[in-house]
């Protein structure tokens, strides 16, 4: 099939949001449903506290974390920075799945899993998560079928799109519950990569060489991102989704599309199941709809 065709392969696609709105949901959900498209997928598990995501794609065993096999991270005496204090790419950050033992990765047809850290093994002292954002900002796999989407469930909150993780990405997906916590964050990270599309440098006074400094300003100068969309869920009723809409569209943060509320799907985290639903398939088909529309747009515009 052509790029034209299949519009979002090769991209790399952020999945962003507050705690508990949903991320990891719509993760599984999103993965399922480019399955179905017939799109290879990669899916970076880069939330460093949130566990179940491997059983929840269906998956028999939970893979190791990658920050082992780049070599633990710096706080702990291993070679893993933070990309805040250092900006520098990660050593050996560009893999093929055979350079990863087994171990590492989690497949089932069409998709892998990685999982770029967690922490709460990693005891007392440990507990800056700055390292995975490093892997997640960094990690490209070169061998994985014809160029997979790959979706990253970032952790909840600003702290890895402040640190960068934003530069690496083509897209990012605001997950908003209804909540204004959820509406507001989806507001601010549009926000954020409107000045980083505008070329507004990151803070680097605490950087105290040269090289750093210039090194973090040209990571976002070329930053990827093209801009953020929402994608509503748990959703229970027409006048909340109108809303919603309408708050984000005020603040020019374009919706996706809509996730219905259903409460199988925390019985279904509950007991570590394989999540999804018929019905929430059918949302999720309408959201790689527009997301697809919109990336095919946007390459027409750009050649027109």
């Amino acid at each position: 099939m052509t790029t034209n065709e299949m519009p979002l392969s090769g991209l790399r696609l952020g999945v962003l949001g507050k705690g508990g709105s949903g991320k990891s949901t719509a993760t599984v959900l999103l993965a399922d449903a480019l399955l179905e498209r017939g799109y290879t997928v990669l899916v970076l598990d880069a939330d460093s506290t949130n566990l179940g995501l491997a059983r929840a794609l269906g998956l028999a065993r939970d893979p190791d974390p990658l920050l082992d096999h780049f070599g633990g991270m710096v706080f702990s005496g291993g070679l893993v920075t933070c990309p805040v204090d250092d900006p520098t790419p990660l050593p050996g950050a560009e893999v093929t799945l055979d350079d990863l033992p087994p171990r590492f990765v989690g497949r089932r047809d069409g998709l892998v899993l990685l999982v770029a850290g967690k922490i709460g093994d990693l005891g007392p002292g440990a507990g800056c998560d700055g390292p995975i954002a490093k892997i997640a900002r960094d990690l490209v796999v070169d061998d994985f079928g014809p160029a997979p989407v790959t979706l990253v469930d970032f952790k909840a909150g600003f702290e890895d799109s402040a640190r960068g993780a934003l530069t690496s990405l083509n897209q990012a997906i605001a997950v908003v519950d209804p909540t204004v916590a959820a509406t507001q964050m989806a507001i601010h990270l549009s926000r954020m990569v409107t000045k980083i599309r505008q070329g507004a440098p990151p803070a680097t006074q605490h950087l105290d060489r040269v090289d750093l400094v210039e090194m973090a300003i040209r990571r976002f100068r070329e930053s990827r991102v093209e801009g953020v969309v929402a994608l509503l869920n748990r959703i229970g009723d027409p006048s909340t989704e109108a809303y919603l809409r309408v708050a984000l569209d005020e603040a020019g943060v374009p919706v996706a599309g809509t996730l219905r509320k259903d409460p199988s799907i925390e019985k279904q985290w509950l007991r570590g199941d394989r999540v999804g639903t018929e019905a929430l398939a059918k949302d999720t088909v309408a959201v790689v709809d527009a997301l697809e529309s919109a990336v095919g747009e946007a390459r027409r515009l750009q050649t027109a």
